[in-house]
């Protein structure tokens, strides 16, 4: 068996049905709760998304809202001006560019300030059911763990190296799975190797006791 199969084989037995932790209702509210959660637990930024998206949860709404009042509402997901920056500069790109329409592809996503590969490819999968891999923190030590992608790799250099073994139908489901083995198990301090099946094709679990 291929390794890539053998831990698609095993992330399957751990998460059979693995879901976006983000709760919206629509695209927008989408990339919006991907930006606020940079930095910050999906479970913090939905306790803060509900009062929010009361507020603004269209691109139009969100500029009539103000930057100030935005603030007062995200700060406790932390980086708040930084946040509020770029959710107000994408919101304007959306009302300027496309009609406060979110677009559904990586070129026209990555085009909106403060919209880079990750979140971009987060929407595409989970709002408009493409077949993407996000890398973010959990995605990028895990694969490099595993041996999926080299230990200097950067994101993007992950992400297609992922596209590459991944098959095509399976990527958004990979995606979220990677995340929950990174946060429940596969942690990025104890993570808890000695009860993991992969053991045995781990880098980082060789690395660890052929120092030993």
């Amino acid at each position: 068996m291929k390794k890539i199969d053998r831990i698609l084989s095993y992330l399957d037995e751990l998460y059979p049905a693995p879901e976006c932790a983000l709760n919206f209702s629509n695209p927008y509210e989408l990339l919006v709760a991907v930006i606020l959660s940079a930095q910050c637990t999906d479970k913090r930024v939905n306790q803060v998304t509900p009062k929010l998206f009361a507020f603004a949860n269209t691109p139009q709404k969100m500029l009539d809202l103000g930057i100030d009042k935005l603030k007062e509402i995200i700060h406790p997901c932390g980086f708040y001006n930084t946040k509020s920056k770029a959710i107000m500069e994408t919101s304007a790109d959306l009302v300027k560019k496309y009609n406060g329409v979110v677009p559904s592809s990586m070129e026209e996503l990555t085009k909106l300030k403060g919209v880079g590969r990750k979140t971009a490819n987060v929407v595409i999968a989970n709002a408009f059911g493409g077949q993407t891999i996000a890398v973010d923190t959990h995605v990028h030590r895990v694969s490099k763990r595993l041996g999926l992608a080299s230990e200097k790799s950067t994101p993007y250099e992950c992400e297609m190296n992922l596209l590459k073994i991944v098959p095509k139908n399976q990527r958004t489901k990979f995606h979220h799975q990677m995340i929950w083995f990174g946060r429940e198990h596969c942690k990025a301090i104890h993570p808890y190797c000695e009860t993991c099946d992969l053991k045995d094709v781990c880098v980082y679990y060789k690395k660890l006791h052929s120092a030993k």
